[in-house]
């Protein structure tokens, strides 16, 4: 933006019309307009506002963590764990969306770890806690806090590492995965009938032993597939469909069961992992 003799401004080199008067008049007195530096053509240039597709996925995400908290903090132990699960698919797509429709940002980047800070670290913790870490004292606000800090802790080295990071692979266990493993523990629990104090004390001990561990490992170095490689577009054999209609079905029969022993098993895949690469270089 460049201003003339007469005191009028006009769209300057290398302005694009949205980025000239893209806020209305009189809301830029109460919010700032965005501006991100990009690369287009080779070139450096600034660009005014946000996308608003992805960053939608981003707040359903950020909204379906929130909502788990409050339905814990009401006693609702079927829905929280829910709204976490619908947080995944969320949070699962919004950076898909971002890269089909290319409004990839740095601010949506930072919008989605904001959000999966709210919705897969403490939203879990504080179900779990309300669940059945609040009767155990000190231990079990001990066990929240260790999983809370190892998901900011996570995220911020995913941050730091997201341009050198081998893609097809996690270091430590990721987030979201984290959070289905401690929300499908407390739907198992909730179907099973243990609620405040039907809940059995070495139970309780068991779901704080659950949080801390689950939480050590998403800060641990552990590889984890990403499933990145996998091609979507691509032709696969008939029998391939055939597997998808069967895992569905399984699920129908008991979800939160089968979320929860996915869950695990993926959870463990990381120790073993390592344990075959140590035994291949030890070999």
């Amino acid at each position: 933006m460049q201003t003339d003799q007469d005191g009028t401004q006009s769209p300057a080199e290398g302005d694009s019309p949205d980025d000239v008067g893209s806020v209305a008049p009189g809301l830029d007195l109460l919010v700032d307009e965005h501006e991100e530096e990009v690369s287009e053509n080779g070139r450096t240039v600034r660009r005014r506002g946000v996308y608003l597709l992805p960053n939608l996925f981003t707040t359903g995400c950020l909204f379906a963590g929130f909502y788990a908290i409050i339905a814990a903090m009401r006693g609702d132990f079927e829905s929280a764990p829910i709204a976490i699960l619908f947080a995944m698919v969320f949070d699962g797509l919004d950076g898909r969306v971002a890269r089909l429709t290319r409004t990839q940002s740095k601010f949506g980047a930072e919008y989605d770890s904001l959000a999966d800070m709210v919705s897969f670290g403490v939203a879990p913790a504080l179900v779990m806690f309300s669940w059945s870490l609040g009767e155990l004292g000190k231990f079990g606000w001990s066990a929240a806090f260790i999983y809370v800090a190892c998901a900011a802790l996570r995220l911020a080295r995913f941050n730091t590492q997201i341009d050198t990071a081998d893609k097809n692979y996690f270091t430590g266990l990721a987030s979201p995965s984290a959070a289905a493993i401690i929300a499908s523990s407390v739907w198992v629990c909730h179907d099973l009938g243990w609620l405040g104090a039907a809940v059995p004390l070495e139970v309780a001990v068991l779901a704080g032993v659950l949080t801390a561990v689950t939480g050590f490992l998403m800060i641990a170095n552990f590889p984890y597939s990403s499933f990145k490689s996998i091609d979507f577009r691509s032709r696969v054999p008939f029998v391939a469909m055939i597997l998808v209609v069967l895992v569905f079905g399984l699920v129908t029969v008991d979800p939160p069961s089968v979320i929860l022993v996915a869950s695990l098993l993926y959870a463990l895949s990381g120790p073993v992992m390592q344990l075959l690469r140590w035994r291949r270089r030890a070999g």
